[in-house]
Order: structure tokens, then C-alpha cells, then sequence
């Protein structure tokens, strides 16, 4: 074995004085034992190295296993049922509405039928009360047996007397589906409202409507519902590329398991889906179209590079400080509290703005977080830079009316889309990729406008039978 130092005296020049022997006692050391000793000194630090090296890489793994939906970008869904912390319950609070909420009675309908009812008698034995007054409603509501409405058409040919050729009846436009609009925008809600499959909803109508209907036919109803809402489709990415303001998001999707994306750009009013192969400057461009307003997004690189405004998703980066904080390092621990502390009290002022005392405190304790911290080479070192790149991008919210400090609306709005891939794995052609984005987009925008996507679905497949425009005036209201 070989000593790393060719003369032994050598080693004294790189040991932190005082040592536990003197130097006249090194000199006194045997030749074997002097050449021996500094090659264990640097073995034990090449190991002392490697412990921190491995040290590190634990801490990393473990906190891998501790990641959930609060920590990082990880959705809901994928939060283990076993390790969700469950919250105490506050003492002295009953569960239920607390004082000063605002309750939602039942709506009162319109009757079908009025039953008044007069008291029959009274404690002390009297059945005659010659005047009453009505003091309360109680409303019963049932659903009556649904009776379909079924017509023939019994076509009739015969032959001209004229030319003797055979000359038959034809069916009207609005009649030659088979299906009427509202039962065909029954399905439309059933397999894109609420996103049931084919087998579900050829089950709903033989057990609730009483009609044997085959998938066949419900997959050429959605079709035409497809077609249906088309133009309401275009209009609503109109509507959201001429809003000033847009949240954008996207999400994995799958076509015949090839990977594909299912992008979401929407505003307070409207919401426009789009199904692309790519997750690339491609799709972007070919969601957003001419658009240059101000956008709301996460950290993707790809939104980092728009040229325009934009309001960085503060909810991510409070999720990426509170995995710092859960770290095992004390040193990454105490970063990731007070950056988690700063991005909370940051996101807080959309609700409380700061008064300019509050925000120069708050300006200064940023700045030296991100100065004390950047130039580390670890977790901390990371978020410290990315929240510098990111400094114009996090406090637009206080600048421009209508942006929000985080994504949070986008992520909502596609979480039903989701929640349908996760059930369906996704679709098998081009043409289920184009109902779901328009279907997406319909149920979305209604919901964004109070709106009742069913009587939508009919007028869409009124005027769809009939040949004409529907009024789109809503989309854009």
C-alpha cells in the first residue's frame, strides 16, 4: 500500500493545530507508522465525504415517500388513504353551519297541485274552526312516470298515374335520427356531463327511461352532439382569446395509449379546452392563437419564456418551501419555513393588501432570503434561484385588477377532465378527442356562468336538426 505523501513530514502541513502530540513526537514515530497514518487521515475523509454524500441521498429518498398533494405538484388522487392526516376537531364547535353563514333554503316550485290543510282538532276538544290561516308550505316532490313520447312515421309509396313510376315518402330533417334533441341531449349529459361510459348510459335508459337502446346508437347520438356544440366550441375559444386575462394549464391524456395533452386556457368566464399530441411551443401557440394578454400559470419552462405579463402560480412554490421545510437537514428545514412563511404572507395580500411600511418589510426580508440562499448547491439553493428568476412574475396580482397568485382556477377547471381520463384511460380516435374537448368546454363554460348545461345541450341539437344558428350571445356576455 502506498503512502500518498513521499515524505512523511509532509502531512504536518495540512493539520489544524493543536494535534493531540507535539511534533517532536511525530518525528520520534516509527518510519511504517509516520507513512501510514496520512493515507488514513484521507481515507477517513474520502469516507467522512461519502457518509454526507449518502447522508444527503437518504434525506432526498425519504422525502420522496413523504410527498402528497400539499408538497408538491402531485394531484389529489394520488394521496395514499393510509397516511392522510386526519384534522382534530376544534373544541367547543358543533359540526354543521356555523353562526353567520348564509343558508340555502329549498326552493319553493311551482305546484302541480295544492292540498290545504285545516287543523282537525284541538287539545281541548273542539273540531270547528270557522276562520284559518295558512302559517307554513311544505313541499313534496316526486318524479312522475316518465312516459316516452313516441311517434311512427308509416311511409307510404305508390306508383304516379302520370309516368308509372314508384314515388315514396320522405321523412322530415328534424325527424331523421330517430332520437329527438332532448333525449339525445340526455345522453350528451350522461356521457360528456357527467362523463359516464356507454354501458352506463345504455343502463340508465333501459332501467329508468324503459329504452333498449344499443352503444351503436348512443356513440351516433354523441356524434351529433358533437357536431352539435361545435359552433358553441368556437365560440367560447374566441371568448377566452380576447379576455385580457387567462389561466393556463395542462395535463396528460391518452389516445389508443399514445401520450397526448389536454390543455386548458380559461378565464372567469369561459373555459377552452384543447386535445394535442404535444406538450411543446407548438400546442401552446395553437391554444392561445393570437392572444397576448396577461397569463396565469405554474413554473413549466415553457410559460417562463412568454413575452408578455404573467403572474407565476404562487401555490406551487409555497408547496415545493413546505417539502423544504419537512427535509430532515436542520439547515433545509429552517430555509424551507421562512420561505414558506414569505410566500404564504405574499399570497395572503390578494386578500389584505399590504400598506407600503408592510410591504418594504416584507420586500427586504424576501431579497435577503433569496441573497443568503442562492448560491447554495442543494434543494434550498434551487427554490432560492428560481424564486429570482421569477421575481417580476410573483406580485403582478398586486399591480393589475383581475390576476390571481396562483393557478388554482385552471387546476379546478380541468380537474374534471382528470377525473374522466382516470375512468376511461382516455379515448381511441380523433373524433372522441374533439368531443371531449368541446363537451369540456360547454360543461365548463356553463358552470363558469351559472348555467344549465342540459337546456344548452337541447338548443344546440334544436337548431342542429334544424339547420340554424344558435344564439351564442351568452358565451360572450
Amino acid at each position: 500500500m502506498e503512502p500518498p505523501f513521499k515524505n512523511p513530514l509532509d502531512f504536518l502541513d495540512g493539520i489544524q493545530w493543536p494535534v493531540p502530540f507535539s511534533k517532536e513526537d511525530w518525528e520520534k514515530t516509527p518510519e511504517a507508522v509516520r507513512a501510514y497514518i496520512p493515507w488514513l487521515h484521507r481515507r477517513i475523509d474520502a469516507q467522512d465525504e461519502t457518509i454526507h454524500r449518502l447522508s444527503q441521498r437518504i434525506d432526498e429518498l425519504e422525502s420522496r415517500t413523504k410527498r402528497n398533494s400539499s408538497n408538491s405538484n402531485q394531484p389529489p388522487s394520488s394521496d395514499s388513504p393510509y397516511k392522510k392526516k386526519t384534522k382534530d376537531k376544534p373544541k367547543g364547535k358543533k359540526p354543521g353551519g356555523k353562526k353567520g353563514h348564509k343558508g340555502h333554503r329549498q326552493e319553493l316550485l311551482k305546484p302541480s297541485q295544492i292540498e290545504p290543510l285545516k287543523p282537525e282538532s284541538c287539545s281541548c276538544g273542539n273540531t270547528d274552526f270557522p276562520e284559518t290561516q295558512p302559517y307554513y308550505t311544505h313541499q313534496y316532490i316526486e318524479l312522475p312516470e316518465i312516459q316516452m313520447e313516441v311517434i311512427h312515421f308509416v311511409l307510404h309509396r305508390g306508383q304516379c298515374p302520370c309516368c308509372g313510376k314508384t314515388a315514396k315518402a320522405t321523412l322530415p330533417n328534424a325527424y331523421r335520427t330517430g332520437y329527438g334533441p332532448r333525449l339525445s341531449a340526455s345522453v350528451a349529459q350522461l356521457a360528456g356531463g357527467q362523463g359516464d361510459s356507454r354501458s352506463l348510459t345504455r343502463e340508465f335508459f333501459s332501467s329508468v327511461l324503459g329504452i333498449s337502446i344499443s352503444l351503436g346508437a348512443i356513440q351516433k347520438i354523441i356524434d351529433r352532439a358533437s357536431a352539435a356544440i361545435t359552433p358553441h366550441y368556437e365560440a367560447i375559444g374566441q371568448a377566452a382569446r380576447s379576455s385580457q386575462v387567462n389561466h393556463i394549464d395542462e395535463t396528460s391524456y391518452s389516445k389508443k395509449n399514445v401520450l397526448q395533452w389536454l390543455w386548458v386556457m380559461t378565464n372567469t368566464m369561459v373555459a377552452f379546452f384543447m386535445i394535442h399530441p404535444n406538450r411543446s411551443k407548438e400546442a401552446f401557440k395553437a391554444l392561445i392563437g393570437d392572444w397576448d394578454g396577461i397569463l396565469v400559470s405554474d413554473g413549466y419552462g415553457l410559460y417562463r419564456k412568454w413575452i408578455g405579463l404573467r403572474q407565476t402560480c404562487l401555490a406551487h412554490l409555497i408547496r415545493r418551501a413546505r417539502e423544504i421545510s419537512e427535509k430532515t437537514d436542520p439547515e433545509l428545514a429552517r430555509f424551507g419555513k421562512w420561505a414558506l412563511s414569505e410566500l404564504q404572507r405574499l399570497c395572503h395580500m390578494a386578500e389584505v393588501r399590504p400598506t407600503p411600511g408592510q410591504w418594504r418589510a416584507f420586500y427586504a426580508r424576501f431579497i435577503r432570503l433569496i441573497t443568503l440562499n442562492r448560491n447554495r448547491k442543494d434543494a434550498a439553493g434551487r427554490l432560492a434561484r428560481h424564486l429570482e428568476r421569477e421575481l417580476a412574475c410573483l406580485w403582478l396580482f398586486l399591480e393589475k385588477e383581475g390576476v390571481a397568485p396562483t393557478n388554482n382556477h385552471a387546476e379546478r377547471i380541468l380537474r374534471f377532465g382528470v377525473l374522466w381520463r382516470k375512468r376511461s384511460q382516455g379515448t381511441a380516435s380523433e373524433k372522441g378527442n374533439r368531443w371531449v374537448e368541446r363537451i369540456l368546454s360547454v360543461r365548463q363554460t356553463c358552470r363558469l356562468q351559472s348555467r344549465q348545461l342540459f337546456p344548452t345541450l337541447v338548443d344546440a341539437l334544436q337548431h342542429y336538426f334544424n339547420g340554424t344558428q344558435p344564439d351564442l350571445s351568452w358565451i360572450h356576455a
